[in-house]
C-alpha cells in the first residue's frame, strides 16, 4: 500500500508581501541617504557663509563704506584768518590768543614755514601791515622760529569788506574725499540690499577730523621707559602679601 506525501505549496501572496516590504525598506534607506547628503551640504554651506561674514574680511566686501571713503594721509593747508578794520592799530587780546593757539597747532603738526599773507590794495592794507609785525612777534613768542616765518602779499579789492590777514602752513593731515556725492540712483540699491554710495562718508570724515596725530593711523607709538625703581617696590610689596596700590 503506497502512502502519498503532499508537499505544502508556497504561499504566493505572502512572498509578494515580503518582497514589497524589502523594496519599501530599500526605498527608505535610499531616501535617508539623500536626506543625510542634503544635511551635510547644508552644514558645509552654512560654515562657508559664516567664513564669508568673518569680521576680519569685512574690508573685502564691495559695499563697505570704509572702502568707498577711506581715510588717507595727505598734505593740506591749515589757515587762520584775522579780520582787520581800517582803524585797527594793534592786536586785541582775543586775536593774540588765536595766534598763539595757531602756533601751538603748528608746533604739533608741522615743521615747515608759517606764511603771513597781508592784503595789498584794500582799504585796510595800511592797518594790516602794522598788525602783521605784531603777529610775527606773537608767533615768535609762542615758539615758532623766526626763520620759519614768511611774509607775503596778496591782491585784494579796494571795495567791499575788509580783507583779512591770513596765517597758513602745510601739514600732513588725515582726511577723506568730499562727501555729498550721489553718482547712482538710490533705487538701484534697493533690491540688492546695499547701502548707497554716500553712506558712511560723514562718519569717516568726522573720525579723520578727530585724529590728533595722523601717524597713529600708520602705526602705534613707542612705549615709555619702565620705572624700574617703582617696579621693584611693587614686586617686593606683592611678595609680602601687602596691598600694592599707591597710598595718597
Amino acid at each position: 500500500m503506497k502512502t502519498s506525501t503532499t508537499h505544502p505549496q508556497p504561499d504566493f501572496a505572502a512572498n509578494l508581501a515580503r518582497a514589497g516590504d524589502i523594496m519599501q525598506v530599500n526605498t527608505h534607506l535610499h531616501l535617508a541617504r539623500r536626506i543625510g547628503l542634503a544635511a551635510v551640504v547644508a552644514v558645509v554651506a552654512g560654515l562657508l557663509q559664516g567664513c564669508a561674514r568673518d569680521p576680519m574680511t569685512t574690508n573685502a566686501i564691495p559695499d563697505d563704506y570704509r572702502t568707498r571713503h577711506p581715510i588717507t594721509l595727505s598734505e593740506a593747508e591749515h589757515s587762520l584768518d584775522i579780520p582787520v578794520s581800517g582803524g585797527d592799530s594793534r592786536l586785541t587780546t582775543a586775536m593774540a590768543d588765536n595766534v598763539r593757539g595757531f602756533a601751538q597747532n603748528y608746533a604739533s603738526m608741522s615743521t615747515g614755514v608759517v606764511n603771513i599773507q597781508i592784503p595789498s590794495g584794500s582799504a585796510n592794507s595800511a592797518a594790516a601791515s602794522r598788525m602783521a609785525k605784531q603777529i610775527r612777534s606773537t608767533l615768535s613768542g609762542a615758539g615758532v622760529a623766526p626763520g620759519k616765518i614768511m611774509q607775503t602779499h596778496y591782491a585784494a579789492s579796494p571795495n567791499g569788506d575788509s580783507a583779512p590777514i591770513r596765517l597758513s602752513y602745510v601739514a600732513v593731515t588725515a582726511m577723506t574725499g568730499q562727501c555729498g556725492q550721489w553718482p547712482e540712483d538710490l533705487s538701484d540699491n534697493t533690491f540688492a540690499n546695499k547701502n548707497w554710495y554716500n553712506f558712511g562718508c560723514a562718519s569717516q570724515s568726522n573720525l579723520a577730523a578727530q585724529v590728533a596725530n595722523p601717524m597713529d593711523l600708520v602705526g602705534p607709538r613707542g612705549m615709555s621707559p619702565i620705572d624700574a625703581e617703582r617696579r621693584a617696590v611693587v614686586i617686593d610689596t606683592y611678595r609680602q602679601g601687602k596691598n600694592t596700590a599707591t597710598t595718597n
